[in-house]
């Protein structure tokens, strides 16, 4: 005998508690993309839940060194042998749980020069540190509530052209220190990543007395009594108070041809609102393989006229003259070596 007829009560609740089932998924709402979720990198410390693993810690590492070569042998148009190196390190730990990020980067730089005839030059001192702490409302939102400290200085002395017995800058003079709070816009399908900060102290460390008293990098120089005597030491820190804005951009324009665009500009509230200092890096890398590439970069900074004012000697006198700021500009293009783990 049918089913149906043995029990037809039992089958009806059946089909009846179906057809409900049916219509109460068809009236979900459509789910969110949960932007949480990060690209597998190499994780140092997982969670297991329900048997997924959750990163919560990646890293990138890259150390690396760039040449350039330049021989001549019985060249008539005359020249001198030379060649440059610059070494190179980036590391990045990013930790991400939820609605709560932390990533920091560390950016180290250090470029050497040989010329025949011509003392070792450096070409480049870098040492950066950057770490942002950001939390969003929820898993859907690309806008994060964050924190941002930066901290850039220099390794070894710096000398104006020829002249090694005078430095114009040393580690630590000059040192830049942003601490702020704001917030950040991260794109979900794009490496772009966007900080503003309406609440940031700038710090200027001159730790070195001889450039803090010369009033260099935008410290108080020191008062001096009319025979020039130093009456009151240089200060050796500046603080301003001020918006911070900074953008980072990474994609593949072409293929094994990589664009990486970072940008920051600062204008002090307590110091002429609106003027702004700036530094902008831009740098193309090209792949040849996992470990060979080649890399055209530049490295732009601006400060404004009441922080850092270009100061020159212009009469001989040995004593250096105030004059107006002026756009830093360095251009680099090396072809190199690069491990990355």
């Amino acid at each position: 005998m049918s089913l149906i007829f043995m029990y037809p009560r039992q089958i009806l609740t059946l089909l009846l508690l179906l057809v409900n089932l049916s219509i109460f998924a068809g009236e979900l709402p459509p789910k969110k993309n949960d932007t949480t979720q990060s690209k597998i990198v190499i994780a140092d410390t997982t969670l297991v839940v329900d048997q997924e693993i959750i990163i919560l810690w990646t890293k990138k590492n890259a150390v690396g060194v760039t040449f350039n070569e330049v021989a001549f042998v019985n060249w008539n148009a005359g020249g001198n042998n030379s060649i440059s190196a610059l070494f190179f390190g980036k590391f990045q730990r990013k930790y991400q749980k939820k609605l709560l990020s932390w990533k920091t980067n560390a950016s180290l730089r250090y470029g050497l020069k040989s010329q025949k005839g011509k003392d070792l030059r450096k070409t480049d001192d870098q040492l950066l540190f950057n770490s942002t702490f950001g939390y969003r409302r929820d898993s859907t939102s690309n806008f994060r509530y964050s924190a941002k400290f930066n901290f850039n200085t220099q390794f070894s002395n710096g000398y104006k052209k020829s002249n090694t017995d005078k430095p114009i800058s040393r580690f630590m003079a000059p040192a830049y220190a942003f601490l702020g709070i704001g917030t950040e816009y991260s794109a979900p399908n794009e490496d772009l990543d966007v900080y503003l900060s309406p609440v940031t102290q700038k710090s200027t460390f001159v730790f070195d007395q001889t450039l803090a008293n010369e009033g260099m990098f935008g410290v108080s120089p020191a008062v001096r009594d009319e025979e020039g005597n130093i009456v009151e030491e240089g200060k050796n820190v500046n603080t301003e108070f001020g918006v911070l804005l900074t953008s980072g951009f990474k994609k593949e324009i072409f293929t094994n041809v990589n664009l990486d665009n970072e940008v920051s500009v600062y204008s002090d509230y307590l110091n002429k609102f609106g003027n702004v200092d700036i530094d902008w890096q831009l740098n193309l890398n090209l792949v040849v393989n996992d470990f060979i590439k080649a890399n055209i970069g530049s490295h732009l900074r601006y400060d404004d006229d009441d922080d850092v004012k270009l100061k020159k000697d212009t009469n001989s006198d040995g004593k250096l003259e105030t004059l107006g700021s002026r756009i830093q500009f360095i251009q680099l293009l090396g072809v190199g070596m690069v491990y990355e783990f």
